[in-house]
């Protein structure tokens, strides 16, 4: 892994929206169907989302590349709520997704929460589980998209901190 973490800026915000996308569709369609991808793309946050989330006071964790640009992020809320973990696709495997997880993690003991939760998709479970999250539950739902519900799932899961 090469870059660096470092605590989000405004400025990330445009490159965050367009890292997620990228995502959703380069990483997403390895396990949904594109169906299921276009769906959840349409969905996914502007930047607008991003300068709200850290106004409210959410921790944003980017990880960048050597000409600081965002590569990855984590966006974890003040009651342990792992909101979301996106890589971009021509950095996905290369160790990012767990150093965002672990310094959230490390970020959520120091503010003295006492659990982590994420609802994962089918890709990012195994990343969640190897940082000792468990399944509590697949949920299974769907997302209203060009005039159908798609039917998707995802994982409910969990990691108390000792």
């Amino acid at each position: 892994m090469t870059g660096i973490i470092r605590p989000f800026r405004t400025d990330d915000a445009e490159a965050m929206a367009v890292l997620t996308g990228a995502a959703i569709r380069g990483i997403g369609s390895r396990a949904y169907a594109p169906a299921q991808v276009a769906a959840w793309n349409a969905r996914h946050p502007g930047p607008e989302r991003f300068l709200a989330s850290a106004a409210k006071g959410d921790t944003i964790l980017v990880a960048v590349n050597a000409a600081d640009l965002p590569t990855a992020y984590a966006l974890l809320e003040p009651d342990g709520h792992l909101d979301m973990l996106y890589c971009h696709p021509d950095y996905a495997g290369q160790g990012y997704a767990g150093k965002l997880l672990a310094m959230a993690e490390n970020r959520a003991r120091a503010s003295g929460t006492t659990r982590l939760f994420t609802e994962a998709s089918e890709l990012a479970r195994p990343v969640f589980a190897r940082a000792g999250f468990r399944v509590v539950q697949r949920r299974d739902f769907t997302i209203p998209h060009a005039g159908a519900d798609v039917a998707i799932h995802n994982y409910a899961m969990e990691k108390v901190l000792d």
